[in-house]
């Protein structure tokens, strides 16, 4: 099963460069997984209609409890066989529906084959956690798909409010599901079902968020608006997921916990009230639409109210037509929509207004459409007959407030009736008045994949008794009758029958008198979902513009003042009302004494600071106060932390240099004298409070601390280094997500500078940057070039004049300082031997990958700053960016395959002897330090080249030219 889904995803990954290479035909090969998975499954039917299940398991987060499983039951199998058997057919179906030149093609096959993927695994996951990250998975994909044209309007907004819709809901069903399995004390969704928990406020709250989550996604009023929006998708998107499956997951849910929860209050009336609302609003609202498409969309929310009022009414004989009608309305709208998108296809319209004469001119395709559109209005002897015949008999056996179900339930098929005349007269008819619709031929494999669907709604019809050992497995959940209810073509004259009478009639009736039924719309209309929808949106996104420009002012003064404010009044209100410091032992001051002069020194830095005008002055005090806390960490014993806090100290002030150069000398906010005492009691306050709560803290603790354990763990592996054991080990996954945010942060930052704007005008021939020329690797004939293009002294070897540094020469004269030339040269290899010897020593002395690629940076920092921003190209020929990704790529892989042992450390090991370095050993601990190296390393070169040779380029381009002629 595990294999059968991750494929899904694996070959999703390759269907870009097989849409280049095979075009439309690419489809075929995507269809092989949902079809393999079709065949597993139909293997499967006897196992699964015994009673039997598959399931695989495996233990993913043990400590909460959460495992990978999943499980192949009889309601499994059916919604399997669903969403991997029409999933095949539709990816047939688009390899004759698009075309070769069609937009995003790859893009479009990849997103529906994951869907897929993650369809299957939503109906196979045993697991609570693991159904919501199926489910969310469906929510992103359906997000994808709907919006595929995404330079449309409609399909932007549209995808929007399906993600906004589904998302909320999903969310919302999350918190249920950890309500859930706190009561049950498991996730996992067989045991919740065999032994479900006690009734209590708590179980009913998870069971109305759950069913929130769940009534979103099948599109339930009042979260009916976003489906019928949907249908701007393409119209393989619309007969799959908003036909057969996506929208079929919430009803799935509800099937799956029926069981168990069909007595919680407030489950039934909840369900049974909203579906029958639903199913009314649907119906009537597709009589009064003249898109194909819509007319489709609207009886699918009407038919998955009807859905939601027999999975929730949790009985037997409802749970059994419930799981007859699933796979009924699949195989009856699927078709459906499919001819949709041939009739669009053959005319270029799906405007039933302009459709005259088809079923003459697609005889074929009219009678696809009428086989399933009689199925759907549930005309024997078709699946939708025997499947309405056990819905109106179940609700006919149910308590009163089935019978009010019912009384909806006929009406609604009225509804149905009346729509799906609609729809095939709309479609195939020949209108007085209106010219026959011209329309090329349909190839028979464009119109295979619907016929298919639609002759299973014939065979099933009067073979509907071959489904009661699978269906009935399902129904068996629940108690059972005395006389419980079996799938058969044919019970007799009886009530049920006389009901479908009454809803066939009422049906015709509605759609003969077509036109007062319009008018009477026009007039009970009301505003529509979709408006109010929207409205909402603006009034939101009002609300948040209004806020934010009350608060950001656009100073950081007021905003630090702010911050440190509210801090402030909650760490005194929780002092004053608890007094936590009554059992606190007195704070001992300092160690040693060099420790209070240290600190004396750090605050008067960080005084200094509040009277400063000057900005560079400011950045000088402020790093003063980060290299005294690195003596702190020295005089406290902590060498790992010291040197990591240096290098970060110097990067930053550097950092900090480099961006100064583009603002004023000054600060531009002028501050009276009052506000500026006003701002130095907040500030010695905040600091005063934060150390006061990390005094009580401290004297607080009572349990022993966990340093003692991962000492001993550390020695445990013949390791010293505490600090770098747990960043690359004990923690490795926390240092893994800070890398990827890191790599993130830089990459915002400098795209920022790396913004280009019309407005500049043509550019200056300059330099190239690291990266920028073609043939970076042509090092020496490049280097030639472009000292030659710089009008560069040259010698006589075509090479640059013999200097300390290579790109020395291209600075002004008044910026050159042959000093710092001399130290740049003679420090940048001996500090690169310096980190890569901090990189490899942290096992058991100070150092790491963190403070090693510092270092690193530092050296290439020391080369711009003596050399300009050609040195730093001539230092490093590629882009910053291949270091970021290569080092995100090696610890993020190292990561992954250490999950197998549990921690990285402990995924491999190598010990050896090499001729020059001695005894020596490597570890997949190592590797993950490696990556972090040369993330840590692009990120800084990254900055620098963004925040200082780029900033160059800037300036050189607005420097003035010299004039032509001038000497």
């Amino acid at each position: 099963m595990s294999a059968l889904i991750l494929c899904h995803f694996a070959l999703a990954l390759f269907a870009a460069p097989l849409v280049r290479w095979c075009g439309t035909r690419a489809f075929l090969v995507l269809a092989l997984p949902p079809a393999a998975a079709t065949a597993w499954a139909a293997t499967r039917w006897s196992t699964t209609a015994a009673g039997g299940a598959d399931t695989a398991v495996w233990r993913w987060l043990p400590t909460y409890h959460v495992d990978w499983a999943l499980r192949l039951d009889a309601l499994a199998e059916l919604m399997v066989l669903l969403a991997a058997g029409v999933g095949t057919l539709v990816l047939v179906y688009c390899a004759s529906y698009f075309d070769d030149r069609s937009r995003q093609l790859g893009r479009f096959a990849g997103n529906l084959l994951a869907f897929t993927g993650a369809m299957l695994g939503l109906v196979l996951a045993d697991d609570l956690v693991l159904l919501y990250i199926f489910w969310e998975l469906t929510t992103v994909f359906s997000y994808l798909l709907i919006g595929q044209t995404s330079d449309h309007k409609r399909n932007r907004r549209s995808a929007l409010q399906a993600l906004t819709v589904t998302a909320l809901g999903g969310l919302t069903m999350l918190v249920g599901f950890l309500l859930l399995g706190h009561e049950a004390g498991t996730y996992r969704v067989s045991a919740i079902l065999a032994d479900p928990p006690a009734p209590s406020a708590a179980l009913s709250t998870a069971v109305v968020l759950i069913l929130v989550g769940a009534l979103s996604k099948s599109a339930i009023w009042p979260f009916s608006l976003w489906l019928p929006n949907a249908m701007a998708a393409p119209t393989p998107v619309s007969a799959y997921l908003h036909a057969a499956a996506m929208v079929k997951a919430g009803v799935y849910l509800v099937a799956r916990l029926a069981p168990a929860f069909a007595d919680v209050t407030p489950w039934r009336p909840l369900l049974l009230v909203l579906g029958s609302v639903t199913m009314l609003l649907g119906g009537w609202r597709a009589l009064r639409l003249h898109d194909l498409k819509l007319v489709l969309a609207y009886g699918t929310v009407s038919q998955l109210g009807l859905l939601t009022v027999l999975t929730g009414a949790g009985r037997h004989d409802t749970g059994l037509a419930a799981t007859a009608m699933i796979l009924g309305h699949a195989l009856f709208k699927a078709p459906l929509f499919l001819v949709t998108g041939i009739v669009d296809h053959a005319t270029g319209t799906r405007d039933l207004r302009k459709l005259s004469g088809l079923g003459r001119r697609l005889p074929a395709v009219c009678a696809v459409a009428v086989l399933a559109g009689a199925s759907m209005a549930a005309v024997p002897p078709l699946l939708g007959f025997s499947a309405k015949e056990a819905a109106f008999q179940a609700l006919l056996d149910g308590s009163t407030g089935d019978r009010w179900a019912l009384a909806a339930a006929v009406v609604g098929s009225a509804l149905t009736t009346a729509y799906t005349l609609r729809y095939l007269w709309g479609a195939f008819a020949r209108k007085p008045g209106l010219p026959d619709t011209a329309a090329h031929p349909v190839p028979a494999a464009f119109l295979a994949p619907p016929a298919v669907l639609a002759l299973a709604c014939l065979v099933l019809g009067p073979g509907v008794s071959w489904l009661q050992g699978l269906l009935g497995t399902y129904a068996g959940q629940f108690p059972a009758p005395a006389h419980p209810y079996h799938l058969a073509l044919w019970h007799g004259a009886g009530l049920a029958l006389g009901l479908s009478g009454a809803a066939w009639a009422g049906g015709v009736l509605l759609f003969l008198a077509a036109s007062p039924v319009a008018r009477a719309g026009q007039r009970l209309a009301w505003r529509s979902a979709d408006l109010v929808f929207g409205r909402m949106l603006l009034a939101l996104e009002r609300t948040a513009l209004q806020c934010t420009g009350f608060v950001q002012r656009g100073s950081l003064s007021v905003y630090l003042v702010t911050t440190m404010s509210v801090v402030l009044a909650g760490q005194i209100a929780v002092l004053v009302a608890d007094e936590p410091w009554t059992d606190v032992p007195a704070p001992r001051l300092w160690d040693h004494p060099a420790q209070a002069a240290v600190a004396l020194l750090t605050c008067a830095a960080a005084l200094l600071c509040l009277g400063v005008r000057r900005r560079m002055k400011a950045v000088v005090f402020a790093g003063l106060t980060g290299y005294g806390t690195a003596l702190l960490f020295v005089a406290q014993g902590a060498p790992d932390l010291a040197l990591t806090q240096f290098c970060v100290e110097t990067v930053s002030m550097i950092v900090f240099v480099l961006v100064l150069r583009r603002m004023p000398v000054r600060f531009e906010e002028n501050f009276s004298r009052w506000r500026r005492l006003l701002r130095m009691p907040v500030a010695l306050a905040g600091g005063a409070a934060v150390a006061v709560v990390v005094w009580i803290m401290a004297g607080h603790r009572r349990a022993d601390s966990a340093g003692a354990a991962m000492v001993e763990e550390t020695a445990h592996h013949g390791l010293k280094d505490v600090v770098a054991t747990i960043l690359v080990d004990l923690r490795a996954w926390d240092t893994m997500g800070e890398s990827a945010v890191l790599a993130a942060a830089a990459i915002g930052v400098t795209s920022l500078i790396y913004l280009h704007r019309r407005a500049d005008g043509a550019e200056q021939p300059v330099l190239p940057l690291p990266g920028d020329h073609p043939h970076a690797g042509l090092r020496t004939a490049w280097r030639a070039s472009r000292y030659e293009s710089a009008g560069l002294p040259t010698g006589d070897e075509g090479g640059p004049e013999r200097t300390w540094l290579a790109a020395s020469a291209t600075l002004a004269p008044e910026r050159r300082s042959l000093v710092l030339e001399v130290v740049a040269r003679l420090i940048f290899h001996p500090v690169l031997v310096l980190s890569v010897y901090l990189l490899l020593c942290a096992e058991n002395l100070p150092g790491g990958g963190f403070v090693a690629g510092l270092t690193a940076g530092v050296a290439f920092i020391a080369r711009y700053l003596a050399g300009g921003r050609h040195e730093l190209a001539d230092a490093v020929p590629f882009k910053p960016g291949v270091f970021t990704g290569l080092g995100l790529f090696l610890s993020t892989g190292v990561a992954l395959g250490g999950l197998g042992e549990g921690t990285v450390l402990h995924g491999w090991t190598w010990h050896g002897h090499l001729p020059v370095w001695g005894d020596a050993h490597l570890s997949t601990a190592v590797l993950f330090d490696c990556g972090v190296y040369l993330l840590v390393l692009g990120v800084v070169l990254d900055i620098v080249r963004a925040l200082g040779a780029r900033i160059d380029r800037q300036i050189e381009r607005a420097a003035p030219r010299p004039e032509a002629g001038r000497a």
